[in-house]
């Protein structure tokens, strides 16, 4: 929530802004924040631990290379136990499970995530319509917002599951690529697997065990600096990009609409 206050006081002084996930509270305070940037031409950055992952680099890069076929359906899963039970101190306590604060429960904190990547891997493709339904699985921990997610992006050619969630009993960041072919597993932050189908349902199985990025793109400070001294030239979808962090905003703004009203929101084309 105080995101938008960040930019207002800095892009004024331009100062440049990279700002923790997800770039807002909403659509609307989104776009005013782009308004500011550009007026000060300063740079606006959104930070995503995925972000510097080397797996999710490299499934991208073997979804593209069509390793395992066009794109058919991308799972994407994110979370913990819950941030009391992980036991996380007040003052981050008190903010994630006020709503008026985070914006929602699992569904912001660990949605976006899904949203920002399956926007890069889908190149800025605009999903045709959001659904989603949450759950309030820990009402005595969470009692003002969702601690339960799963959000159901459709496109013309494939789908996008995400699934947030305050409940998974060993954090996670992992998600699953299925192609026609073959499906590549990201399993954390190092570990790729990638399994080609052979008959019905047989396959064969590569490991990978992935080193670190070369900088700068394995820390979000040296990779905020490469932009600012112009040694990094970010394109439209890429991972820390507004254009990006817009549409995962759209994506959110719907997904809270349509755990609200139980319907599947389309989302509009954009006049911005």
């Amino acid at each position: 929530a105080e995101h938008l206050k960040v930019v207002e006081t800095c892009a004024p002084l331009g100062i440049h802004v990279m700002v923790e996930k997800p770039l807002a509270l909403n659509v609307k305070e989104a776009i005013k924040m782009k308004s500011l940037a550009a007026r000060h031409n300063i740079h606006l950055l959104v930070n995503y631990e995925t972000t510097w992952y080397p797996t999710v680099h490299k499934a991208d890069e073997l979804l593209q290379a069509g390793s395992v076929g066009s794109l058919v359906q991308l799972i994407i899963r994110d979370g913990h136990r819950g941030p009391k039970e992980i036991g996380v101190n007040k003052e981050f306590l008190e903010w994630l499970i006020d709503p008026l604060q985070n914006g929602g429960g699992a569904i912001t904190d660990f949605g976006c995530y899904g949203a920002n990547i399956a926007t890069w891997m889908l190149r800025g493709k605009r999903p045709i319509s959001v659904t989603a339904v949450t759950q309030q699985l820990q009402p005595q921990n969470n009692p003002l917002v969702d601690d339960e997610a799963t959000i159901i992006l459709l496109y013309d050619d494939c789908k996008v599951i995400i699934q947030p969630s305050w409940n998974w009993p060993i954090g996670r960041k992992d998600m699953e690529v299925y192609g026609r072919r073959g499906v590549i597993y990201a399993d954390n932050r190092h570990d790729l697997r990638v399994r080609m189908a052979k008959g019905y349902d047989g396959f064969t199985e590569t490991s990978i065990k992935l080193q670190e990025q070369a900088a700068p793109y394995d820390d979000p400070f040296a990779f905020f600096a490469a932009v600012i001294n112009k040694q990094v030239v970010m394109q439209p979808f890429d991972l820390s990009s507004f254009e990006n962090n817009l549409l995962v905003m759209e994506i959110l703004d719907a997904a809270r609409k349509s755990a609200k009203s139980g319907k599947a929101v389309k989302l509009k084309k954009r006049r911005h």
